[in-house]
């Protein structure tokens, strides 16, 4: 049985004293794939090279997440956007020969809107969001879309773009049967479940069989955040993708293996690989 973590921040410096056995475990777990949202610059860079490295086990998304928009988002996009070409010749921090690629970007991500802490930024969110989007249309690439407190500003934002977009994650869905309707009727775009899944007053076991098709889901960590229930307080890795996975078996009542060809299935009509 294998299946996939579609988001999982493990270019953080939470996973720099033991990356590689957190991959190591993940491989035993069953996870045959995890995706890597970038937050900014840097961190699509790290990432880049990451993935170069775990060549065919990770997969890099770049973008610029909206917590991290201030006043030069435009200077950063200019320099994110540069990298996502896979056939533009990019020297590799592991060895200086020129010829060597970056590897393929999957997705736009992580790109979205955020007005939980503070509308500070409002405008510059919603500008930067709009021109990633446009990305994701003209490279013809999936989204992965956060959005926090912000789902009315960022469901107008897909409309005016939703006949020309090939799809997406609506990352971290924790809402109720109406919120996963509203981001449900964009055909090509699913919702990215996670730990909050099994935490015990999540009412996603409920919601999620209610209105969300199985081939409308796919699981996801947040790692280092959002650890399920049994590890829930601890450092979330890639491995724990299972417990959600368990959890979703048993609100859907079919087998996990079942979930996990099913699941998988959607990652790879959304994203391709």
């Amino acid at each position: 049985m294998h299946y996939i973590d579609t988001h999982c921040h493990l270019d953080g410096e939470e996973f720099d004293a033991d990356r590689e056995a957190v991959i190591g475990r993940a491989r035993e777990a069953g996870v045959g794939a995890i995706f890597l949202p970038a937050i900014d610059l840097p961190s699509s860079q790290r990432i880049l090279t990451l993935c170069q490295h775990y060549s065919g086990y990770l997969y890099p998304m770049i973008g610029l997440h909206p917590e991290e928009v201030r006043a030069d988002w435009r200077e950063q996009l200019s320099l994110i956007k540069s990298l996502i070409s896979p056939l533009t010749p990019h020297p590799s921090p592991l060895t200086s020969h020129p010829s060597l690629l970056t590897p393929q970007v999957i997705a736009i991500g992580e790109v979205g809107l955020d007005f939980y802490w503070s509308r500070e930024y409002e405008r510059e969110q919603l500008e930067a969001f709009e021109a990633q989007v446009q990305w994701a249309v003209e490279a013809q690439l999936p989204l992965m879309i956060h959005c926090r407190k912000a789902q009315n500003e960022m469901m107008h934002i897909i409309k005016r773009y939703a006949k020309e977009l090939p799809g997406g994650v609506f990352h971290c869905f924790t809402g109720n049967e109406h919120e996963a309707a509203e981001l449900l009727q964009f055909d090509r775009f699913v919702l990215g479940v996670g730990g909050v899944l099994t935490f015990k007053k999540s009412h996603l076991p409920e919601v999620l069989p209610a209105v969300v098709p199985l081939d409308r889901i796919v699981l996801e960590t947040d790692a280092p955040y959002m650890a399920p229930v049994p590890m829930r307080g601890q450092r979330n890795e890639p491995s724990y993708v299972r417990y959600v996975l368990q959890r979703m078996a048993l609100a859907y009542g079919i087998s996990e293996d079942e979930l996990a060809r099913r699941t998988t299935e959607t990652v790879s009509r959304v994203f391709g690989i």
